[in-house]
């Protein structure tokens, strides 16, 4: 009797069950329909996004973002449908409560990350600066070698690779030092106190016009007697060249090279720091004994 029981319960739980799987089999048929028309439409929508990406110029990663951004969205559209479909009970109100309420604790756990990538996604867009640019920020100092959505690589001057977080940049301020071709330079050079002045700005000027780094073509070379030094009279001395630092660096070394050759050329001194030391009370000068001894044999 109990097996008959046991045996007519089963029968009936699994009717059940295959009335629920017919009753539910249209709807899962068609929920399986909105995913594949879910990824036709979102692969249409990513290649169109890198078509008109490549026809307004936009940066690959930039591309590359806008293009996952598009993905993520649409294929999040269609499965909250299918939910829906499959599950009545289940209402886009009720779907999106739901994910709103998991957005925020995921956001609150992934802030730091979520920064990075906002920050990324405005840097790419507004583009600030470019993969070649030698830039400075936040004491890191080099050449933009990759920008992704979390962070930006930096090359610096002595070969080392720093990975710095897209917010730094974002909320940092940033030296782009190769924004133009061209960048200004200065240095100093003093000459003694007895010499012409003017005489010695054209020979410091026509020194510098002659170095072929020197962009005179572009912007003039400025030579300015700037200062009454402690023991010169102090030129300042700017022109233009290459912005990278290997031009700068160059120029001045060929710059300073020119100067020196030139002021020795035309006889004008370039003095050795001077120091005059005053004495409140006389000095007894003391003779050595070999002093003595030369006098003496003298």
């Amino acid at each position: 009797m109990e097996v008959t029981t046991l045996t007519t319960a089963l029968v009936d739980k699994l009717t059940e069950y295959a009335d629920a799987l017919v009753d539910v089999g249209p709807r899962l048929v068609v929920a399986v329909v909105v995913v594949l028309a879910t990824w036709a439409v979102t692969s249409l929508a990513k290649g169109i996004v890198r078509r008109l990406g490549k026809r307004f110029r936009m940066r690959q990663n930039l591309v590359d973002v806008l293009a996952m951004i598009a993905g993520v969205g649409l294929w999040l559209v269609g499965i909250l449908l299918a939910l829906t479909i499959v599950f009545p009970s289940i209402t886009p109100g009720k779907a999106l409560t739901t994910l709103g309420l998991g957005s925020v604790a995921i956001g609150f756990a992934f802030k730091d990350t979520f920064e990075n990538f906002l920050a990324g996604i405005l840097i790419l867009l507004r583009e600030p600066f470019r993969i070649g640019d030698h830039i400075e920020c936040d004491d890191v100092e080099g050449q933009v070698e990759e920008i992704t959505i979390r962070d930006s690589h930096v090359r610096q001057t002595d070969g080392q690779r720093v990975v710095v977080p897209n917010h730094i940049l974002f909320q940092n301020a940033v030296v782009v030092r190769t924004d133009r071709d061209l960048r200004r330079t200065t240095i100093m050079c003093g000459v003694a106190y007895g010499e012409d002045v003017d005489a010695a700005r054209s020979i410091i000027e026509d020194a510098v016009i002659s170095v072929d780094t020197v962009r005179d073509d572009v912007k003039d070379v400025e030579v300015f007697a700037q200062a009454f030094g402690a023991s010169s009279i102090d030129f300042e001395v700017t022109w233009w060249t290459g912005s990278r630092p290997i031009d700068i660096r160059r120029s001045r070394d060929q710059v300073i090279a020119a100067v020196k050759r030139a002021l020795d050329d035309a006889g004008v001194e370039i003095p050795f720091p001077y120091r005059t030391l005053t004495f409140k009370e006389p000095l007894n000068v003391k003779s050595s004994a070999l002093d003595k001894e030369e006098a003496q044999s003298s």
